[in-house]
Protein backbone atom coordinates (compact mmCIF):
# COMPACT_ATOMS: atom_id res chain seq x y z
CA UNK A 1 0.00 0.00 0.00
CA UNK A 2 1.43 3.52 -1.15
CA UNK A 3 1.24 5.72 2.18
CA UNK A 4 2.88 8.88 0.57
CA UNK A 5 0.21 11.53 0.12
CA UNK A 6 -0.66 13.44 -2.88
CA UNK A 7 -0.27 16.86 -2.46
CA UNK A 8 -2.60 19.62 -2.47
CA UNK A 9 -2.48 23.42 -4.03
CA UNK A 10 -3.03 24.65 -0.28
CA UNK A 11 -0.02 22.62 0.89
CA UNK A 12 2.32 25.28 2.52
CA UNK A 13 5.91 25.82 0.82
CA UNK A 14 9.21 24.71 2.37
CA UNK A 15 10.17 28.10 2.32
CA UNK A 16 6.74 29.45 3.99
CA UNK A 17 7.06 26.42 6.35
CA UNK A 18 10.68 27.84 7.35
CA UNK A 19 9.58 31.05 9.16
CA UNK A 20 6.29 29.67 10.68
CA UNK A 21 7.74 26.49 12.03
CA UNK A 22 9.79 28.16 14.77
CA UNK A 23 6.38 29.82 15.92
CA UNK A 24 4.53 26.72 16.34
CA UNK A 25 7.42 24.49 17.68
CA UNK A 26 7.62 25.99 20.96
CA UNK A 27 6.85 22.25 22.30
CA UNK A 28 10.07 19.99 21.58
CA UNK A 29 8.48 17.49 18.90
CA UNK A 30 9.02 14.40 21.15
CA UNK A 31 6.19 15.84 23.60
CA UNK A 32 3.24 13.74 24.70
CA UNK A 33 0.87 15.78 23.01
CA UNK A 34 2.24 15.51 19.38
CA UNK A 35 0.70 12.51 18.12
CA UNK A 36 0.00 13.91 14.64
CA UNK A 37 2.97 15.26 11.99
CA UNK A 38 2.12 19.34 12.47
CA UNK A 39 3.00 20.69 8.95
CA UNK A 40 0.50 17.69 8.41
CA UNK A 41 -1.88 19.14 10.50
CA UNK A 42 -1.26 22.75 8.90
CA UNK A 43 -1.71 21.78 5.74
CA UNK A 44 -5.29 20.13 6.73
CA UNK A 45 -6.26 23.74 8.61
CA UNK A 46 -5.02 25.47 5.13
CA UNK A 47 -7.14 23.33 3.21
CA UNK A 48 -10.32 23.96 5.51
CA UNK A 49 -9.61 27.91 5.32
CA UNK A 50 -9.01 28.10 1.54
CA UNK A 51 -11.89 25.51 0.81
CA UNK A 52 -14.53 26.50 2.97
CA UNK A 53 -15.54 22.71 3.57
CA UNK A 54 -17.55 21.29 6.06
CA UNK A 55 -15.07 19.20 9.03
CA UNK A 56 -17.04 15.98 7.82
CA UNK A 57 -15.86 16.06 4.48
CA UNK A 58 -12.20 16.99 5.24
CA UNK A 59 -10.23 14.34 2.59
CA UNK A 60 -8.98 10.76 4.35
CA UNK A 61 -5.72 11.74 3.92
CA UNK A 62 -4.62 13.97 5.92
CA UNK A 63 -4.22 13.65 9.64
CA UNK A 64 -7.29 13.00 12.20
Amino acid sequence: MNTERKSYSSNISDEEWSLIAPYLLLMKEDAKQHHHDLRGLFNGLRYVIRYGIAWRAMPNDLPP
